[in-house]
């Protein structure tokens, strides 16, 4: 009898272990990607990651959860691209600036006065496609989507109308990109690296006097309080991107993949839609509140395209990876054609 006992003891065993085996699996689906950006809370990019957080884990029954960081509270986005690759996060809400260290193509967006309608940034990203998408992927990362989250103006304490003023400007760079500070530095300005968070209080001291970014970030950190000029020329374009780290995507089921891809295709779509019409609000309400808006002369407007021209060969190969300079120069003889 006892040995009878002591089998059906040993049977149920077997049994509970057996259980436990297959229902690890099920948990190891469960997949909590950590993404970091420099939105603040209550920003509409902010509220964008909110939204995309809470339809994958509707989507995934749960199997996959957000956690967002904002504010810059992991760091700026070099450190973002750093602590993906160690593990520390997952995933990053970051502009062309954090892409480049990924995916130099990405460098092509940063070409001053190259783009003055959407039309013409949407033509160069669909020229693009490939080379953002596949290299982003054959670097560790999964790009999974692509949005402009607006234009780059020149914010200023003083009035800017031409390069000469710009050049009295101490201008902010981000801190690490040293090419882009020995790009200015060669024809005669004052770059001043600078992290992201560190701009108001950079304004505030004098450390800086101008900034070249775009009026929805200048509106919701105050920027034209101090910064209270405007050039209304479209300097360049800003895009984003939401990446996540291919090790931490692998691990998600590949229906899961699906599902979560058209969610971020979908959501980015519709801020693009919204957020290309917002930044003229944006001015809009600044002014209200003393933000100078300062038009250019046809003269004064040559006199950048006038430095743009002297400055261009000097892109290639720093500010700008020199294939995706000399695939970028293609594209605009074809842009010029049409």
């Amino acid at each position: 009898m006892n040995f009878f006992i002591r089998l059906n003891i040993i049977k149920k065993s077997i049994l509970f272990c057996l259980v436990l085996v297959l229902l690890q699996p099920l948990e190891a689906k469960k997949v909590i990607i950590k993404m970091a950006t420099l939105a603040p809370e209550g920003t509409e990019w902010h509220g964008l990651l909110v939204e995309l957080g809470q339809k994958w884990e509707k989507v995934t029954d749960g199997d996959v959860r957000l956690r967002i960081y904002p504010g810059g509270v992991v760091g700026d986005e070099r450190d973002m691209i750093r602590k993906m690759r160690i593990g520390q996060i997952q995933g990053a809400a970051i502009s062309n600036e954090g892409m480049t260290e990924i995916n130099p193509y990405f460098s092509s967006f940063y070409m001053p006065l190259l783009y003055q309608s959407y039309d013409e940034v949407d033509f160069v990203r669909d020229q693009l496609s490939n080379d953002l998408y596949a290299q982003t992927e054959k670097n560790g990362f999964k790009l999974l989507a692509m949005v402009d989250v607006g234009w780059a103006y020149w914010f200023s304490s003083e009035p800017i109308f031409t390069p000469k003023d710009l050049k009295k400007n101490k201008i902010f760079i981000w801190a690490g990109d040293y090419k882009s500070a020995q790009l200015y530095e060669k024809h005669g300005y004052q770059p001043i690296p600078l992290a992201m968070t560190d701009v108001l209080s950079g304004l505030q001291t004098g450390l800086i006097t101008s900034i070249g970014f775009n009026p929805m970030y200048a509106l919701s950190q105050q920027l034209f309080g101090i910064a209270d000029n405007m050039l209304d020329m479209k300097w360049g374009n800003l895009t984003a991107a939401i990446i996540v780290d291919l090790r931490a995507w692998n691990r998600i089921d590949k229906k899961n993949q699906i599902l979560m891809m058209e969610v971020a295709n979908e959501i980015g779509k519709g801020f693009q839609e919204k957020n290309r019409y917002e930044s003229d609000k944006a001015v809009g309400v600044m002014q209200e509140y003393g933000l100078k808006v300062n038009q250019l002369s046809p003269d004064q407007f040559n006199e950048w395209k006038s430095l743009i021209d002297i400055m261009t060969p000097d892109f290639r190969g720093t500010v700008i990876d020199e294939k995706a300079f000399d695939r970028l120069m293609e594209i605009r003889k074809e842009m010029d054609s049409n």
